[in-house]
């Protein structure tokens, strides 16, 4: 409080504020350092109140005044003093730290505003003026002001200030008006009046407007045409662009100049520089700079963090992430979503949301890239309930699923329809999809939706909603391969082969690599191996996806040699071998009858491979085995496992049981897969199976009504056939379709003549306790032989006849389909549950090993 005896008794005059010959003697109490020491506005504005009541307000004290509103934030106050200050040059410093002051605050429209009114009281800007005002219309954009404020700047004789134009080259940058910020550079080079600063803005220029090969040229013309010497700023604007294009090699040499000038020492630098090496995926080198950083902060770990991502090492983003927690860094929302991304890129899904616990417990709000990458971890391990929390989550927060920041539209949207999808809940992801209005559903949308029905729902509807995609939008390269996927699972090879034509006609470039592999996996579960061995020959680019696809479906056709050949072939050119390509190659092995092969391989998977055979490298030497009725030596194989049996061996040797009728051991087989717990519809099917061919009629009784005490299923039977309209369906004794009296006579004419040539019904399959004569009836009616008579009936002559069964062939079916290649003029190409079976000319491609 100031005191009384400070305040003489004068009798109050009256005061003018612009009429300083009124001004009374300035008290020696109420001094300029003594209105300097308020500390609050309200200290301030009794002083004020003072001073104008004892009519001792003189333009300096009016000045300090001024200046003191403005340090405690009370800027009304200043402005209104400001109206009634006289012009002056001293004034202009007033406006100035107003005008700043407002833009400091991020109150860009408020400080031109004040421009404005400074302009209208016919006070003039000085060269400090400018910069701040452009620097207000560059963070909103507000290029006309920015216009009109340049005119002014040249009217008022700042056209060679180089502060004004370094400003004014900034200012048309943030407006996106790179012609404008080049030619104020240009007019500054003419006359002279440029330094580093002006190349700094101008290379930021266009390193920010997406020109960063410009950007380079111009770094170039600086430093060798004018000699300029670079500093910390310039190299922070230019090794940005470098990252951009690509050019690790003038990085090195930017990065060598750091060192030799000591701008590495600058944080700043040291981050552009991990940042390009990480760009340039040279992330040894990264590393090199990262260690070597004295300072560092969380812009540096996250540029670490984020390289290791993009090129897929993701234990290097877990142990990032751990040594940023031991070191107790400060981890923003970038640093949190990179390492729950790791861990969901690594397939540890729960272990993701244990760290996404960790940041909210922290109080780091996630943004849609967390919220995207959690929903991934969650996919990634089946987390159905975790990911409906993480749903529910991101609707009581305001986190648009449409909209967001980063200015993809449906981004939180379309991970929740992959999760769901991923999750088994494919109703529920397209619930999520149907609420997109068409209009707003991008290619992504469309692409998660039909991955989703493609991998884990219905093929059928993966390829609708491809078909249904083209009224609102293109499919891109991703959407092509599930749709190419659902044709797989469908063996629809005539449309496979449209969306290979779609894929050539419209992919500007090579088709892409992922694509190709697609390409060959689908002709190959088509049943067209051969146009998958074109594809393969014809690709500029193979990986290890490439050769093991092409591997699995010779498997699958039975050609085990060629399948070898190109293991072979793949070994010779140093792909990188792995689990699952010597399982491949194991599985045609098997499928092939090259049982000293298959055992020569599984051997040498230790020593020459350097694989350690797993579970299902066993599985299928116990298949390989027991196919060819070594079963004595498939179950001593088991007993040598170093690791517990799973339900995956023992079910291999009770499918082997049933080929070879081993009652007992298929007992036992089936012993061990119930101790295992496993609820496995299908051993319950062969052991009821086993029983059913050897008369046991009480045994199969008692396994199907355990299975339905159990609740366990047993998946109905059924076939489809690819004909000219589309693919037609058929279950057991199915009589729905339109011309089931023309199929049913035409498969009955064509039994009737391969019985002729020396067919007999194997009875053994008919699964049912009735008598020989109905046990033919039975046997007739199989889908698979259903699907082979619509095919006679519709086929063009010549033309091969593919059907697709979702169970394995029943046996007399094989017999059946074996004799009436012989009288028919077409190749049937038969894909079951386990292989590719080809009949031609009385022959099968399986050659008795299914």
């Amino acid at each position: 409080m100031i005191r009384r005896n400070l305040i003489p008794n004068a009798a109050a005059k009256p005061h003018h504020y612009l009429k300083p010959s009124l001004f009374s003697t300035t008290p020696p109490d109420i001094t300029p350092p003594f209105i300097h020491k308020c500390k609050t506005i309200s200290q301030v504005k009794l002083i004020h109140g003072k001073l104008i009541s004892c009519g001792i307000l003189t333009l300096n004290r009016t000045s300090h005044l001024i200046s003191t509103y403005i340090s405690l934030g009370c800027s009304s106050s200043a402005v209104s003093l400001l109206r009634r200050f006289p012009p002056s040059d001293a004034g202009v410093y007033h406006w100035n730290s107003l005008i700043r002051f407002y833009g400091d605050n991020g109150r860009f429209s408020e400080s031109l505003s004040l421009f404005r009114l400074m302009h209208s009281l016919s006070w003039t800007p000085d060269n400090y003026t400018f910069p701040f005002v452009f620097k207000a219309c560059g963070e909103i954009s507000f290029f006309s002001y920015g216009a009109s404020a340049h005119a002014l700047s040249r009217v008022t004789g700042f056209k060679s200030n180089i502060f004004v134009g370094n400003a004014l080259v900034a200012m048309y940058t943030r407006c996106g008006c790179l012609a404008d910020a080049r030619k104020v550079f240009d007019e500054m080079s003419v006359i002279g009046v440029w330094d580093v600063v002006s190349w700094n803005s101008i290379i930021e220029s266009y390193a920010k407007l997406g020109k960063p090969k410009t950007a380079v040229e111009m770094f170039s013309l600086m430093t060798n045409e004018f000699d300029f010497k670079p500093d910390d700023i310039t190299l922070v604007n230019v090794i940005p662009p470098c990252a951009s294009l690509g050019a690790h090699s003038l990085g090195k040499q930017l990065h060598g100049f750091a060192i030799r000038s000591e701008i590495i020492e600058n944080m700043f630098v040291g981050n552009c520089l991990v940042d390009m090496y990480a760009k340039c995926g040279m992330m040894d080198e990264a590393n090199t700079v990262f260690s070597n950083m004295r300072l560092k902060d969380v812009v540096s770990w996250n540029v670490m963090v984020a390289g290791y991502s993009e090129i897929g090492r993701f234990d290097d983003v877990v142990r990032l992430f751990e040594k940023m927690q031991e070191e107790k860094m400060k981890m923003d929302v970038v640093t949190w979503s990179a390492a729950i991304s790791g861990y969901a890129q690594r397939g540890l899904g729960y272990e993701a949301l244990g760290v996404f616990r960790q940041m909210l417990s922290s109080g780091v709000k996630p943004n849609e890239v967390t919220l995207i990458s959690v929903l991934s971890g969650c996919a990634s391990v089946g987390a159905l309930m975790h990911g409906k929390e993480i749903h529910c989550y991101a609707i009581k927060h305001p986190i648009d699923l449409c909209r967001n920041v980063h200015g993809d539209d449906n981004m939180v949207i379309n991970q929740l329809i992959d999760m769901y999808a991923k999750c088994k809940e494919v109703d529920t992801a397209r619930a999520m999809f149907d609420s997109v209005s068409p209009i707003d559903r991008d290619v992504v949308t469309w692409t998660v939706m039909i991955g989703g029905y493609s991998q884990h729902g219905d093929a059928n509807k993966a390829l609708k909603l491809f078909s249904e995609m083209f009224e609102q939008t293109r499919p891109n390269a991703f959407t092509i391969s599930c749709a190419l996927v659902a044709c797989a699972s469908l063996a629809a090879l005539r449309l496979g082969k449209q969306i290979h034509a779609y894929a050539l006609r419209n992919q500007q470039n090579a088709v892409p690599l992922f694509v190709s592999n697609c390409l060959i996996d689908m002709y190959a579960k088509c049943g067209d191996i051969g146009k998958g061995r074109f594809v393969f020959d014809n690709m500029t680019e193979r990986n290890e996806v490439t050769w093991t696809s092409l591997m699995t479906g010779y498997g699958m056709h039975g050609y085990g040699e060629e399948a070898l050949g190109v293991f072979d072939e793949m070994w010779k050119m140093g792909f990188k071998l792995d689990g699952v390509t010597l399982l491949v190659v194991l599985y045609a092995c098997s499928h092939s009858g090259m049982i000293d092969e298959g055992m020569e391989y599984f051997n040498r998977m230790e020593t020459d491979f350097g694989v350690s055979p797993g579970p299902e490298h066993y599985a299928c030497m116990v298949d390989l085995l027991g196919r060819a009725g070594k079963l004595d030596a498939a179950l001593r194989l088991i007993e040598e496992m170093p690791m517990e049996p799973p339900p995956v061996v023992w079910v291999a040797l009770l499918s082997c049981c049933r080929i070879h009728r081993k009652v007992e051991l298929g007992e036992y087989a089936a012993k061990k897969i119930t101790e295992l717990a496993s609820n496995n519809d299908g051993s319950y099917t062969l052991l009821s199976n086993i029983y059913a061919s050897t008369g046991r009629w009480k045994d199969v009784a008692r396994i199907r009504s355990l299975m339905r005490h159990k609740g366990i299923q047993k998946r109905p039977g059924c076939s489809w056939v690819e004909g000219v309209k589309g693919t037609t369906t058929f279950f057991v004794g199915d009589k729905t379709h339109p011309r089931a009296n023309e199929i049913y006579q035409v498969l009955s004419d064509h039994m009737q003549r391969i019985k002729d040539i020396g067919y007999v019904p194997e009875k053994d399959f008919a699964l049912h306790d009735v008598d020989d004569e109905e046990k033919g009836d039975l046997l007739l009616e199989h889908s698979e032989k259903l699907a082979l008579a619509y095919g006679i009936l519709t086929t063009s002559q010549g033309a091969a006849i593919r059907i697709t069964k979702n169970l394995r062939v029943c046996g007399d079916c094989h017999t059946a389909f074996t004799y009436i290649s012989r009288i028919i003029d077409h190749e049937i190409i038969l894909r079951d549950s386990s292989r590719f079976h080809h009949f031609k000319n009385g022959m099968c491609s399986c050659k008795g090993y299914w």
